[in-house]
This record gives C-alpha cells, sequence and structure tokens, in this order.
C-alpha cells in the first residue's frame, strides 16, 4: 500500500485547485463584466446577452448528473485538470468569436469545463479530509473562486482590460493563462498520492452501478430539497452577478466605479464563506445558518430597489447579499457528505444532481432579468423575482430534517 499524502500536500492540493477555480470564475465573469462593450461590438439584443452571461449554467442541465457520476468514477483529479483545461480554450475562443453564435459556443465549451471543477472539488475535499472538516475545506476553494471573480470586476475590466486594450486581448490573456495553469495542475496531481480518506470501489461505468448511485441520490428527501435550495442560489447568484454592472451604469454609474460596487459582492461572499460555516458547525445550527442566508440575501436584494444619490452607497446592499449567498455556497457543496446514505462515496453524484437541476435557476436567472429589461424597460421585475428567490431557499432549509 502506498504512502498517504502529508498535511502539506494535502493543503497544496485543495489550494491549487481553489486557484484552478478562481482561475474559471475569472474568465467566466470577465464577459459580464464586459458585457456592455460586448453588446455594443456584437450587436446583440438583451435576450441575447442574458443567454450568454447564462450559457455556462446552461451547461450543467444537461451534464450536471452526468459530470458528477463520472468523476464519482475517474477521481476528482482528472475531473479538475480537465475543467481548468476547458475553461482556458474556451476563453481563448471568445477572444476572437466575432458574432454571437460562436461567443455562445465557446461559453458552452467553458461551461463544459466548469462542471469538471464544480464537483471535482467538493470530492476532493472529501477524499482528503475527514467528513466534519469537508465544510472548511470547501470554504478554502469557494474563497479562491471568489478571489477570482472579484478580479474581474475590480480589475479586469478597469485596469487590466484598458492596460493590454480592450476585452478581446483580456479574454485571450486570460485564457493562456488558465491553460498554463492547467498543466502546473497536471504536475501536482500527479506527484501527490491518493487521499487519506478516498473511498475503494466507488463504483465502475456499468449501467447497474450507475442507477444504484442515481436511485440513492433522488430517493433522498434532503437531497431533493437542497435541489430547490441549490436551484434559488443559483438564480440568484447568476442573475445578479449577470447584470448588477450593467444595472449600475444603466443609472448612471460610471463603469469603473460599477465593477467596484459589484466587486463588494463578491467580497461579501468571501466573509460569508468563511464566517458561516465556521458558526455553523461551532453552533450546530446548519438548517439555522441556510435560513439565515436566504433572509439576509432577501434584506440586501430589497435595498437594490433603491437609488441613492450616492452610488457609493449601493455598496452595504450589494455586500449583505454577497455575504448571504457566500454562506450557502460551502453549505451546499458540505452538506450531501453528511447525510446518511449520501457520505463521502456519493458526493459528486450528489452535488452533480444539485448543480444539474439548479442550474436551470442559474441559466434563467441572467435571461429572465435581461428580457424583462427587454419587454419592460426596467430592471425592477427581475429583482422582484431575485428577492422571491431568496425566500423560496430560506423556506427549502428550514423545511430539511437530518440538519
Amino acid at each position: 500500500m502506498g504512502r498517504r499524502p502529508t498535511r502539506i500536500e494535502n493543503a497544496a492540493l485543495l489550494s491549487v485547485g481553489g486557484i484552478g477555480y478562481g482561475a474559471l470564475l475569472f474568465v467566466w465573469f470577465s464577459l459580464p463584466a464586459y458585457l456592455g462593450p460586448i453588446i455594443d461590438a456584437l450587436g446583440l439584443s438583451g435576450t441575447q446577452a442574458g443567454v450568454l452571461a447564462g450559457a455556462i449554467p446552461l451547461t450543467y442541465i444537461p451534464l450536471g448528473l452526468l459530470s458528477g457520476l463520472v468523476i464519482d468514477r475517474v477521481g476528482a483529479r482528472v475531473g479538475i485538470g480537465a475543467g481548468v483545461t476547458l475553461a482556458g480554450l474556451g476563453q481563448l475562443g471568445r477572444a476572437s468569436a466575432p458574432d454571437f453564435p460562436s461567443m455562445l459556443a465557446f461559453t458552452l465549451l467553458m461551461g463544459v469545463g466548469a462542471t469538471g471543477l464544480t464537483f471535482g472539488l467538493p470530492k476532493l475535499a472529501a477524499e482528503l479530509y475527514p467528513t466534519e472538516l469537508v465544510g472548511r475545506a470547501a470554504s478554502v476553494y469557494l474563497v479562491a473562486s471568489y478571489a477570482g471573480s472579484a478580479s474581474t470586476f475590480a480589475l479586469g475590466r478597469p485596469v487590466i482590460g484598458p492596460a493590454l486594450g480592450g476585452w478581446r486581448p483580456l479574454f485571450l490573456a486570460s485564457g493562456a493563462a488558465t491553460v498554463a495553469l492547467a498543466v502546473a495542475w497536471a504536475l501536482l496531481a500527479w506527484a501527490i498520492p491518493a487521499g487519506s480518506h478516498e473511498i475503494d470501489g466507488s463504483g465502475d461505468f456499468a449501467l447497474g452501478s450507475l442507477t444504484d448511485d442515481v436511485r440513492a441520490v433522488f430517493s433522498h428527501r434532503d437531497l431533493r430539497l437542497l435541489v430547490v435550495l441549490g436551484t434559488m442560489y443559483l438564480f440568484i447568484n447568476h442573475g445578479l452577478q449577470g447584470w448588477l454592472v450593467t444595472l449600475f451604469e444603466a443609472r448612471g454609474v460610471d463603469p469603473s466605479l460599477a465593477g467596484g460596487v459589484t466587486a463588494i459582492l463578491v467580497a461579501g461572499q468571501v466573509v460569508g464563506v468563511l464566517a458561516i460555516p465556521a458558526i455553523a458547525e461551532r453552533m450546530d445550527r446548519t438548517r439555522g445558518a441556510v435560513i439565515a442566508c436566504g433572509c439576509g440575501a432577501g434584506i440586501g436584494v430589497g435595498g437594490l430597489f433603491f437609488e441613492p444619490s450616492i452610488a457609493v452607497l449601493l455598496a452595504a446592499p450589494v455586500a449583505i447579499v454577497g455575504i448571504g449567498m457566500g454562506g450557502l455556497a460551502p453549505l451546499i457543496r458540505a452538506i450531501p457528505a453528511e447525510l446518511d446514505g449520501i457520505g463521502p462515496a456519493l458526493t459528486g453524484t450528489a452535488v452533480g444532481l444539485v448543480f444539474a437541476v439548479g442550474e436551470i435557476g442559474g441559466f434563467l436567472g441572467p435571461v429572465v432579468i435581461g428580457a424583462l429589461r427587454d419587454a419592460t424597460g426596467s430592471f425592477a421585475p427581475g429583482l422582484s423575482l431575485v428577492l422571491a428567490a431568496t425566500l423560496v431557499a430560506a423556506g427549502a432549509g428550514a423545511a430539511m430534517d437530518e440538519l
């Protein structure tokens, strides 16, 4: 039997995986950060722009469950490596995309890669650490991912993009850097041995094995409620991050300031992802944490309906939404490992189910907001739906029995 990885090796692998997640989020949200100029350059309607902003979540709908099943069999390291590679290649393609169909195709390719990271990292955390630490481990890679998306809005749009000459050079440079990171991940994953909590014989690709895993996941009541929670979380998260910069610009806010205020959404998520799981674990109140996050996010969304004379005052409701969404992110990923009948062995499949169905909300969030803006000329109807989604999320958490 080979040696087990050291604590430092575990931390290094999880951290580099998190950096890969951060790279994915940087290239993912570089499009929403530059959505206004891209609309002008490609001649897009609001609905087409919403489709592009929601295209990556769209790929989770047909591929999420399948990707989770595959990762439970081929392993988290392969899934993560493939995910980073496809994200980089997709961003390289988007750098030269001349029209809506080509931009959509390359964005969908990135979405295929995104599933490898979304489901591979919870699987990796469950393999490297005991169940009670999986939530904290999720916080590590989620913080790295939020750093990636925050950098897009705070640095990519106002600083790096202008320095490089616009959105196309930014897409080209970030795509190349992401592909280089994929090479580094491959070397590290090859050098570090299997995790101490890896499940031996976690299944094969036989139809019976696949259907057994799917049946176990679909039949679990709390996991079905987690799917509802995940759907609302993704509707809120992608809907706001896809349109917040454009919403602020439509109110007359300078693009650099709009990007900076939107980055505060991600900063709030970092606070939530670090604080909420630790508080929930210490107080043994996971269900209460889910409810509080949903209700808190609702208060923040309510604040976005107001248009203060000083735009920077919008930072407060944006930060509140971020804290609530940040708290939900690691809880959604960690809850399956704690449920009877799921555990680490089926974490990939369970998280795959949550996101396969949940990303219907992730796709519809930006699309519905864009379509309602086309129809009404206002962002208020879309924000109303986002507010309703926060309350549904809180209700789903309240209904869970095993938390």
